[in-house]
């Protein structure tokens, strides 16, 4: 019985969504997603970076990347914060939505790498402190889905 299992290595060209909205944060997770694209071997002109406004934007920015064909993988890094208001659910909501339905659609790894915290002390640890790196985890994700679909395709 045939087995893959994606590696983390360089496969064709990644996308890196970026939302500028809490970019304290987002600028981490962008670190780690970068230092991961650096441990596979991925050369930085192969990374293209697309800062967008906010996560809500996320899955429209994917959608036409997607379209384009020229991405093996697609990385999406936001970070939502519970507020008071019912806005966190929304956004935080459509943001994965969105990114799924490109995935699918596409046949296309789209990492979610959107942090969903209640406080920004959350997500800070999330980007980079005592969680780790949720911006790196992303990356490795997609980097290896990428990889394990290649290894199917015979490519």
């Amino acid at each position: 019985m045939p087995e893959y299992r994606g590696q983390l290595r360089a496969q064709g060209r990644v996308a890196i969504l970026v939302s500028q909205y809490n970019e304290r944060v987002t600028s981490r997770l962008l670190e780690g997603a970068l230092e991961c694209c650096d441990a596979a071997g991925m050369p930085r002109d192969r990374v293209d970076v697309v800062w967008l406004p906010g996560a809500f934007e996320l899955g429209g920015a994917a959608a036409v990347l997607a379209g384009t064909a020229r991405y093996s993988a697609i990385v999406a890094l936001g970070a939502v914060v519970r507020g008071e208001t019912a806005h966190f659910e929304f956004v935080a909501g459509e943001a994965a939505r969105g990114l799924n339905e490109v995935a699918v659609r596409h046949g296309l790894p789209v990492a979610f790498g959107v942090l969903t915290t209640d406080t920004m002390a959350q997500a800070m640890a999330r980007a980079g402190g005592d969680a780790g790196n949720k911006g790196y985890e992303a990356t490795e994700a997609a980097l290896r889905t990428a990889d394990a679909l290649a290894q199917l395709k015979g490519t």
